[in-house]
This record gives structure tokens, sequence and C-alpha cells, in this order.
């Protein structure tokens, strides 16, 4: 691999990773929800089937770039699902229907 490939490699890893000055990872807000005064985030699409409506999550406002006016994404609300097979302590299933909600583990 050449120098100017390696510096590239790096710099686009840097980027995707969120790394701050530090070396630390930049958290993100984005995706965010709350339900049953619990915070959770975005968990990868691993096989789940979404069980029993559970009542309703709040999406959190978030700004993960606050030196860019206008791109702040605004709080809501979504559906909040149980995980079959899992307790709603740890993981929920958040959208606007069962076919189309995505998980989401406690923080």
């Amino acid at each position: 691999m050449t120098t100017a490939l390696r510096i590239l490699t790096v710099a686009l890893l840097a980027a995707v990773a969120g790394c701050t000055s530090g070396g630390e990872s930049a958290s993100s807000c984005a995706g965010v929800v709350t339900y049953g005064n619990r915070t959770y985030l975005p968990a990868g699409e691993i096989g789940f089937t979404v069980g029993e409506r559970l009542g309703t999550a709040e999406t959190v406002e978030c700004d993960d770039t606050p030196n860019e006016p206008g791109v702040t994404i605004p709080a809501g609300t979504t559906a909040a699902y149980a995980v079959e097979g899992r307790d709603p302590a740890e993981a929920i299933a958040v959208g606007d229907s069962p076919a189309a909600a995505r998980l989401m583990e406690a923080d």
C-alpha cells in the first residue's frame, strides 16, 4: 500500500468513526429514544421478532453538528414494541408499524 493510500485510509476511518481531536469517539444522539425512563440506542439489525405494542417512545432532540445551524433533528414520538425473547428493560423495537420497527438496546 502506498503512503498516500495509507493516509487516505486513516483519514476516512477517522471520519467514519467520528473521532475528536483527542482521539476519542464522538457520541451521537441521532436515533436515540427514551421509553420507560430508559435510554435506548440503535442496535445492529440482527434477526429479531417484534412483539406487542408497549406504548410510545420519545425521540430526543439532536444536534450533532452545533456549528451547522438548521440541522437539528426535532424531538418526537414513535411506537414502542416488545422484542420477543428480550426484556423491555434491555431491548425494544421502535417504528411507525411493527413491519418498519428497528431494534433498540438499552444504554
